[in-house]
């Protein structure tokens, strides 16, 4: 640390582990998509597509909006365009939290990091014994509440009549739901915003679009909310999303079909990971996300973890005193997860051998 950073006490977010090479390990620790983008984003990224990198992308975004507003129904004057959700969520906080932040105390690990780095002032709702969040919990708070929904690490779903709840306990407060894993099986509140102007709806395209490696997002909110959003966006980056990204964005949106096809194969894999699991002695969360949480039988979170990864495998363990008993397990490819449970096998007859 320099002496010239003003920010001393600030924290990090702590990314997944992302290794130089894959060759050898099934990777299973960051919720990227094992399936590459669609065949129309192959297209889209043709030579003519890269000789235009010489100019500035296109500042509004037209195309990626248009695609997304296509998508769900609504109008493209609410649609913003992020470059990945983070940057949209850092705007939010930075600029749409009037009277603080509140949010979950287990979730997406960038929500305490961006409340310190803004100087937002944050509260921290205790989830319940099961990992959910009860909303009546959030009742009385005048922050903005930030929710991901399904949450993160536990998968965790609220359904509408909750989010219904969650917004008319204050129409004054702004609401916001990040729905990075909506598609894999949850109902997204993007048909909310006709009734509720407190709304917004937070999308990456790194998941069920297979888009990781482009950096493209959107929110969706009142015509108003997005004006606000793109004033903040346009005294920090007007140029954030790069053209490349508007395309590959802009036809992954476009592409039902192999968003459909790939949304549900991982549904079904991940579906026969929970079973699996269950079958071995873990406790497992009902994930509707593209990952599992699950505690192992007779050893830690961390043990788990670290066993593993000497089979090649990469998960997510997350050390706080709630979730140290569990990993998040990304679901891969079926392949990948049939390895899994039979290194997993492996693993546990080992541990139950070694205890003898």
């Amino acid at each position: 640390m320099s002496r010239f950073l003003k920010l001393k006490s600030l924290v990090p977010y702590t990314p997944g582990e992302q290794p130089r090479s894959t060759d050898r390990l099934i990777k299973l620790n960051t919720n990227e998509s094992p399936f590459p983008p669609g065949p129309e984003v192959i297209k889209a990224l043709n030579a003519g597509a890269v000789s235009m990198l010489r100019l500035y992308s296109d500042p509004t975004c037209a195309m990626l909006r248009e695609a997304a507003a296509d998508f769900y129904g609504i109008s493209p004057d609410m649609v913003c365009a992020g470059n990945g959700s983070d940057e949209l969520l850092a705007l939010i906080f930075h600029g749409l939290t009037p009277n603080g932040a509140v949010f979950p105390d287990i979730t997406y690990g960038f929500y305490p990091v961006f409340s310190d780095m803004f100087g937002v002032s944050a509260k921290e709702i205790p989830i319940r014994e099961d990992f959910s969040i009860d909303v009546e919990d959030y009742r009385g708070e005048k922050g903005t509440v930030v929710i991901a929904n399904p949450n993160a690490p536990t998968g965790l779903y609220l359904d509408e009549g909750k989010v219904r709840r969650l917004l008319e306990q204050d129409r004054d407060r702004l609401v916001v739901m990040d729905e990075a894993y909506i598609d894999f099986g949850g109902k997204s509140s993007v048909g909310l915003l006709g009734e509720y102007d407190n709304l917004i709806v937070v999308q990456t395209f790194s998941k069920s679009r297979q888009l990781a490696g482009e950096r493209v997002a959107i929110a969706m909110s009142s015509p108003e909310i997005i004006a606000d959003l793109n004033t903040l966006r346009f005294s920090f980056n007007p140029y954030n999303v790069d053209s490349l990204a508007i395309l590959a964005g802009s036809a992954a949106m476009r592409d039902r079909e192999y968003f459909e096809k790939c949304r549900l194969e991982i549904i079904r894999s991940r579906e026969y990971t929970i079973e699996k699991l269950r079958e071995l002695g873990f406790n497992v969360t009902d994930s509707l996300a593209n990952f599992v949480f699950a505690a192992p039988p007779g050893m830690s979170g961390g043990e788990y973890m670290r066993a593993l990864r000497q089979e090649g495998i990469l998960v997510r363990h997350f050390d706080k005193a709630k979730t140290d008993a569990y990993v998040r397990i990304s679901i891969g490819t079926f392949e990948d997860m049939q390895t899994l449970i039979e290194k997993t096998e492996k693993i546990l007859k080992t541990a139950r051998s070694d205890a003898f």
